[in-house]
């Protein structure tokens, strides 16, 4: 594999750069074992190329890591690959591209790479949207432990889209997706024990969930604990409108006016 690295990158003539700072050792550690040919670092490195502040970012430079890792069968290179074509980092976009790399990754146990290819799927990017493919995916992705793939299929069970509604195994798998960190899951699950009456741990989800939630969950979030009034809890929704000020969003979803 060291070999491989070597051949690879000695393919493409680099321009001379500045000597390089020194890096934190658990950067360094990534970056030497990434030379070594290891595939995890490999896949690291190239990931710290796309967005680090200790090295300047290098898109180009870490498909080139990304490509090295996936040369070698591994499916977190793949779903890396897969990155890079569908959001044009290094590279022109190519949705198709983007599906081919994730249908590698999955084919080889990726469930990051399977769940990226069940979004696709499932919204018809790059594909025909095809429902019945993104419920085998994510479901397939959520039996193996994937978070974000458990959100979804809750979804699919809650909604009944292409399968049996089953809101109560819906409820099961949000818990499961909340369990394993994802907020999403965290921020339905809370709204589901809303419906249930449980109010108390609903907002202990919230808790969680507020920290890295997304513009399009914290507005939802804001909307369900403006609604329970005094039920509620007045920090954490401070807290959410805080975070969302933070991205220059008002509580209505409008952009908010610099000052």
């Amino acid at each position: 594999m060291k070999r491989i690295v070597r051949k690879f990158l000695g393919r493409k003539a680099r321009p001379r750069r500045p000597e390089a700072p020194v890096l934190p050792p658990q950067i360094e550690e990534i970056r030497q074992g990434a030379l070594k040919g290891q595939h995890l670092q490999i896949v690291q490195w190239g990931q710290v190329l796309l967005d680090s502040v200790h090295v300047p970012r290098d898109p180009a430079g870490a498909l080139d890591w990304f490509t090295i890792a996936a040369s070698a069968g591994f499916g977190p290179g793949h779903n890396m690959r897969g990155r890079c074509f569908q959001f044009g980092w290094g590279c022109e976009k190519d949705l198709q591209q983007a599906a081919q790399c994730y249908a590698a990754a999955a084919a080889a146990g990726d469930e990051w790479g399977r769940y990226n290819l069940g979004i696709l799927t499932m919204r018809g990017i790059g594909m025909d949207a095809d429902l019945p493919r993104a419920l085998d995916l994510f479901r397939t992705a959520a039996g193996h432990g994937h978070a974000k793939s458990m959100n979804l299929y809750a979804r699919f069970l809650e909604e009944g889209w292409v399968v049996s509604q089953d809101r109560a195994a819906a409820l099961d798998w949000y818990r499961k997706s909340a369990e394993g960190g994802d907020y999403r899951g965290q921020h339905n699950y809370a709204t589901a024990l809303v419906d249930a009456g449980k109010t108390e741990e609903a907002l202990g989800w919230w808790r969680r969930a507020v920290v890295d939630a997304t513009s399009d969950i914290l507005l939802a979030m804001d909307q369900k604990l403006t609604a329970l009034g005094p039920k509620g809890d007045a920090d954490l929704l401070e807290r959410v409108r805080a975070r969302l000020k933070e991205m220059g969003i008002s509580p209505s979803g409008e952009a908010v006016s610099a000052q």
